[in-house]
């Protein structure tokens, strides 16, 4: 089983108790998820498995879309409602000023990771020292808020959508609306609607992988890789670059067919058979492996 399954993380599993869980239901160890969700967050989690296991660090790279409620008065520890409470406001602002401090984040901007998060600091998880009552010094990180739209309001609470890059945390975007606003603000629940190509509708629970494991239909349920990689170009070797494919080598342009040159090709056998993705190298005149499967 070589490809991606989609599952809706459910609140309580961390991604790494989605992956052993998966690991005893599916019977396999090469199994990876694409992108850390919170416990209490829910929604998309790509699972990469088997062979796929290498499309991980490309996966991660996609852009990403979640619902967030952000609760308007109330500032904590870890920025999300499982925290401490630091400090309780009222909260005076009306919806347009709500609604214009939401909207003003969209495009780039520099965000502070949170103490409470999976980033190393000297080779220890910040939560982990968040843990033990410190706090070290984090550099902001840049990132890209593609989209924000506000779904419902009711203050203090403001249910809004967002698009945004990878490694932003939609809890620290909580926390800097709040401040913007002077009120303070933190994140009451979150669902990640889509990652990547994948989305809500394509994503499965933990049960359901169980009950497609049973009755056999599992194999129907995973993304191969080539559809995966169905965005980049396909092209092939002819028979006398076989042997070189097959070692993952280069490929002078004589042995290959459709001679894309720009971007990331899927490159196949003479038989048509799915090998790795390559890329042409001006200077050195071959196309190289980017990644081999």
């Amino acid at each position: 089983m070589d490809g991606i399954l989609v599952i809706r993380k459910e609140k309580g599993f961390t991604s790494h108790d989605v992956v052993a869980k998966l690991r005893g239901i599916l019977h396999m160890k090469k199994i990876g998820h694409t992108g850390t969700l919170d416990p209490e967050a829910e929604g998309v989690l790509p699972v990469a498995l088997g062979k796929a296991t290498r499309l991980v660090d490309m996966l991660t790279d996609k852009e990403k879309t979640y619902e967030a409620v952000l609760r308007l008065g109330i500032t904590t520890d870890t920025q999300d409602m499982t925290g401490t409470v630091l400090k309780e406001q009222e909260v005076k602002v009306t919806e347009q000023e709500a609604r214009d401090a939401v909207k003003s984040f969209c495009g780039e901007q520099m965000q502070i990771p949170p103490m409470y998060s999976a980033l190393k600091v000297g080779g220890k998880k910040l939560y982990e020292l968040a843990r033990q009552g410190e706090v070290v010094e984090r550099k902001p990180r840049p990132v890209h808020f593609y989209s924000i739209d506000i779904l419902d309001m009711a203050l203090p609470l403001v249910h809004f959508s967002v698009t945004c890059s990878k490694g932003t945390y939609i809890r620290t975007l909580c926390n800097d609306i709040g401040e913007k606003l002077g009120c303070g603000g933190c994140m009451e629940s979150l669902m990640r609607t889509r990652a990547g190509r994948f989305t809500l509708e394509d994503s499965l629970t933990l049960a359901e992988v169980q009950e497609a494991v049973c009755d056999g239909s599992i194999s129907g349920k995973i993304v191969g890789i080539q559809e995966v990689l169905g965005e980049y170009p396909q092209t092939r070797c002819t028979a006398q670059g076989d042997k070189l494919l097959a070692n993952g080598n280069p490929l002078p342009e004589a042995v290959v067919e459709c001679r894309e040159k720009k971007g990331w090709v899927r490159m196949c056998s003479s038989q048509g058979i799915f090998a790795g993705i390559y890329q042409w190298d001006e200077r050195r005149e071959r196309y190289y492996p980017v990644k081999m499967f």
